[in-house]
């Protein structure tokens, strides 16, 4: 390096005996290709090179303070397959946050579709505010939560990197936001409908609807369905499920989001469309990898 200096580092493989100097050059000439750069070390001369990296790695256990202090990250066990372990994590965590964003924002997006085409459809005011706020509570909530403990992916650890600079909501996001927002209001739309047709309490068939059919895509959003990693999922829905239909059945709930029974009728249409939204999202799971 010192007698070429003009050599292009990112054609070499192998370096040996660098300096501090040196190790600033190779982690600069990389960055300058737009590569995302990771620095191991031990030593004070690791010390620049770690801190200018993208991510710098320091041994715990054998390295200096300087190294320490200088990196992103510490290995208290010194075992480079640590990090191979914080990389898939931090897929997971990832993969999750957007799953949870398609869900939260695609239910949120269904809720404001159905307040503005139930009184085209002839319901006039298609929920009211107590029951919205149950919706939420029992969707954002338990389900909620519960999606932040999805195991990893099985290729999660096969897949490129990411851009850099790639929003949360790119790479399709958006797109399956969208779908399962009309999937989701449809199905609750059509619920409320046919309720109404049938002389039903339409307004707590389409509450119930529309909370079954969210829930439905929480489900049907997680990539291995029947997977034991992760039990606390099915449990929040079933148990967001049962709050559901106490909001029509325990009197104290019906006082207070002015909800009435539904009969069997009623839970079966609501059923129809959490099964609607269920395949849904099931089949935008699969189309979206194919694609990918």
């Amino acid at each position: 390096m010192a007698a070429a200096p003009d050599t292009d580092l990112t054609a070499i493989r192998v370096f040996a005996r660098t300096d501090p100097q040196q190790k600033l050059d190779i982690v600069h000439a990389w960055r300058a290709r737009g590569a995302v750069t990771a620095m191991t070390g031990d030593g004070v001369n690791d010390g620049p090179a770690l801190h200018q990296a993208d991510i710098g790695v320091a041994m715990g256990a054998r390295g200096t303070e300087v190294a320490r202090q200088a990196a992103d990250l510490v290995l208290t066990d010194d075992e480079l397959a640590t990090v191979v372990v914080a990389v898939e994590e931090g897929r997971r965590v990832y993969d999750n946050i957007r799953r949870f964003l398609v869900y939260a924002m695609a239910g949120g997006t269904a809720e404001i579709l159905v307040m503005l085409s139930g009184p085209l459809l002839g319901l006039p005011l298609p929920l009211r505010a107590g029951q919205i706020l149950w919706i939420n509570l029992l969707t954002h909530g338990l389900t909620g939560v519960a999606m932040g403990a999805e195991p990893v992916a099985p290729e999660a650890m096969r897949r490129p990197p990411r851009p850099p600079g790639q929003h949360i909501l790119a790479a399709g996001v958006w797109q399956r936001l969208l779908v399962l927002a009309a999937a989701v209001t449809a199905a609750s739309l059509l619920a409320g409908v046919a309720a109404r047709s049938m002389d039903l309490p339409w307004q707590s068939v389409l509450f119930l609807a529309l909370l079954g059919a969210q829930l439905g895509v929480a489900l049907g959003l997680r990539t291995r369905l029947l997977t034991r990693e992760n039990l606390f999922l099915p449990a929040a829905v079933a148990a967001s499920a049962l709050l559901a239909m106490a909001a029509l059945y325990v009197p104290a709930l019906q006082s207070l989001l002015e909800t009435r029974p539904v009969g069997w009728s009623g839970i079966w249409l609501a059923a129809a469309a959490a099964i609607s939204a269920f395949l849904a999202a099931r089949l935008l799971r699969a189309a979206f990898r194919r694609r990918s």
